[in-house]
């Protein structure tokens, strides 16, 4: 824990360090229709389907490198009328021409069942089509399981441009619950991935397609089951 806060920490301080020029306010959009919902790995539906269709979507206004929005999306755990909302701000900078970092807080609201509520701090460094990211679980709850404070989830994800219009998609990352959680719940720490593509249809549209999931199914169920999910995706 207190390596992850100081990691944080730094990059916290390269705000004042980064040089960056000034942007005008900008306002963005998306909403996105696809056959199912996975978060790191796991489905957010029910998972004795494999097409649980959800829609989501949200938005973004950012100013200066600093920015705040809102994202939201159908769960279906039960009958479809779940709701996930996100809302999260931060700071996004550059440390060198080639590199930048990402700073911010993150809160996971669930209106039908507040015990999933969670807030997360997260880190990120970028480098060309790289991104690596660390996430601090800051509240009580690590999306419903008790003793989550201190939970890591740390992730890279690679999205390279093989022609124009089409990009490959390549993410992988690690949750790492505290001992607490384990104990109480029975449950281990996992590892996500997911590979697949996007292409590029033009006027804001994109279809993707990717297969995701998620070790250690044996004690976490078919939610970690991997999928090949479809999605489409309308940006404004």
């Amino acid at each position: 824990m207190k390596k992850t806060l100081v990691c944080l920490s730094v990059l916290s301080t390269l705000i004042g360090a980064a040089a960056q020029a000034a942007d005008a306010p900008a306002v963005t959009s998306n909403v996105t229709l696809t056959t199912k919902y996975k978060y790191r790995g796991q489905d957010q539906s029910r998972a004795d389907k494999t097409v649980v269709p959800a829609i989501q979507g949200g938005f973004d206004y950012a100013s200066n490198g600093f920015y705040i929005g809102n994202w939201n999306s159908s769960i279906g755990f039960v009958d479809g009328s779940d709701i996930e909302m996100d809302v999260y701000g931060g700071y996004k900078g550059q440390i060198t021409p080639d590199i930048g970092f990402d700073v911010g807080v993150l809160r996971y609201q669930y209106p039908q069942f507040s015990t999933g509520n969670t807030t997360e701090i997260y880190g990120g460094i970028s480098w060309s089509f790289i991104t690596a990211k660390l996430s601090y679980t800051a509240s009580k709850r690590y999306f419903g399981l008790e003793e989550g404070r201190g939970t890591l989830y740390g992730d890279l994800s690679a999205n390279y441009e093989v022609v124009k219009g089409v990009t490959l998609n390549g993410h992988i990352g690690g949750t790492r619950l505290t001992s607490d959680t384990k104990d109480i719940h029975g449950v281990p720490s996992f590892i996500d991935y997911k590979f697949g593509a996007t292409y590029d249809l033009g006027t804001g549209f994109s279809l993707a397609g990717a297969y995701v999931g998620a070790t250690k199914k044996d004690a976490w169920g078919d939610a970690n089951k991997g999928r090949f999910i479809l999605s489409l995706t309308k940006a404004m």
